[in-house]
């Protein structure tokens, strides 16, 4: 009976540790976790701000009711004068019959919502704008929507059918007016843009992408390979105790304190062909055959961002390093040095795996931070020459902003959080479990 109790007593201390432990986890899923989904969402729609009629997620059909009001008007208007210009008892049967077809369609659209109708055409008629998008976009059944439409789609296609027959050119006037009004009452009837996951078909078929996933990937191991190795030996250096230490520590760090876009904008001139100091040297040196090839050709390029990030970012891998070298006692040198081992030997046995779980953090936070590389390639290259050093990030950015096109965009963004947690997963489970069973056995 007493272990009975002692049992339910630790699985409700289990249980109320689960407790403690959820508003972490809610914090968590929703700072990070729900960016992501929100994300993941709007990339399964066709969603273009530059497009009106694809400027927000439609399940559904939608009416823009502040357009189609207001063409509605000029509609019936173009088409009793089409139907009145033409001769032919047989198209302007045609065309009366038509307008009949529209006023049925659109007495039923307007039963769906009499009183915003109603409401938006009072505000045109007194030439005020409809401010209240709740007011102005409809959402309509969509049997009813689709019928409605291909019905505005199949009289366009009569009424060009009876300019291409007619030879009166005052009947062709009038039967272009009513085809375009037909038209603009085609595009206030909003389609919805879902579109599942064919966007991710499109990009991972997509050369561009494969090719910025490239770049990202080539830039990222070798712009930390070299912070991680010179990052290394400033940190050796800078643990040592001599005269001026603290001034050489702060000196270290001034070009990690240098924002980004600062530091892309200094290199850029450094860089450049007819007055960088830095390309001039270059040249001197036979590094390069020219002085404008570092911004100009692809190869160079992507050199140039790498050599101005490992510049900008080893003092925070020095920094993380030699974090981790202080905390290394003495004494373990110490008695390697009376066993007769050497600097080298020192380096190998006791430096380096008493420093392998900073190594670790070092090396999982700059190889996250450089996946994400987006500010010193837009603003030192913009991804050129020839997109031969756009980032993903950079790509995305390109996608979402300047064209506009969130639901595009946000599969490139979902592609970096894919690529950036499986890094995440390659750290944990290759080097970090490592480490963890270490100290278990400890």
């Amino acid at each position: 009976m007493g272990k009975d109790k002692k049992k339910k007593f630790q699985l409700n201390e289990k249980q109320l540790g689960y407790m403690m432990v959820l508003p972490a986890l809610i914090l968590i899923a929703a700072v990070t976790l729900w960016p992501v989904a929100q994300s993941f969402y709007n990339s399964m729609f066709d969603y273009r701000l530059n497009d009106p009629t694809r400027n927000q997620t439609n399940v559904n059909y939608q009416v823009d009711l502040e357009a189609y009001v207001n063409n509605f008007f000029y509609l019936e208007r173009d088409l009793g004068d089409a139907a009145e210009s033409v001769t032919e008892p047989e198209f302007q049967t045609s065309i009366e019959n038509s307008i009949e077809e529209i006023q049925s369609a659109h007495a039923d659209l307007v039963e769906q919502f009499p009183d915003a109708y109603e409401e938006v055409d009072e505000l045109l008629m007194s030439f005020e704008p409809v401010r209240d998008s709740d007011l102005r976009y409809q959402t309509l059944e969509n049997d009813f929507a689709r019928e409605y439409r291909d019905l505005i789609v199949d009289l366009q296609d009569e009424m060009e059918g009876y300019r291409d027959q007619l030879e009166d050119d005052a009947a062709d006037d009038y039967l272009a007016d009513a085809s375009s009004s037909l038209r603009q009452m085609e595009r206030s009837l909003i389609e919805p843009n879902f579109i599942g996951l064919s966007n991710y078909g499109k990009y991972l078929t997509d050369g561009r992408m494969w090719q910025s996933l490239w770049n990202t990937t080539f830039f990222t191991v070798i712009s930390v390979f070299f912070e991680l190795t010179i990052g290394l030996a400033v940190a050796l250096v800078i643990n040592r105790a001599f005269i001026g230490r603290g001034a050489v520590r702060a000196a270290v760090l001034i070009p990690w304190a240098i924002p980004t876009a600062v530091s892309a904008m200094m290199w850029s001139y450094l860089y450049d062909g007819q007055f960088g100091i830095v390309a001039h040297y270059f040249a001197q040196l036979g590094l390069i055959s020219d002085s404008s090839v570092l911004l100009s050709t692809g190869s160079g390029a992507m050199f140039s961002i790498i050599l101005a990030d490992v510049w900008k970012t080893m003092p925070y891998m020095a920094l993380l390093l030699l974090a981790g070298l202080q905390t290394i006692s003495e004494s373990l040198y110490e008695a390697a040095e009376v066993d007769g081992a050497g600097k080298f030997q020192q380096f190998v046995y006791i430096t380096l795996p008493m420093l392998k779980s900073a190594i670790l953090v070092a090396l999982l936070f700059r190889t996250l931070d450089a996946f994400r590389v987006f500010d010193l390639i837009y603003v030192l290259t913009g991804g050129g020459p020839a997109n031969s050093t756009e980032s993903i990030s950079v790509y995305a950015y390109q996608v979402l902003f300047a064209q506009q096109n969130f639901g595009e965009g946000s599969v490139l963004s979902v592609i970096v959080f894919v690529s950036i947690a499986i890094i995440s997963i390659i750290f944990i489970k290759l080097i970090g479990s490592e480490l963890f069973e270490g100290r278990v056995k400890k």
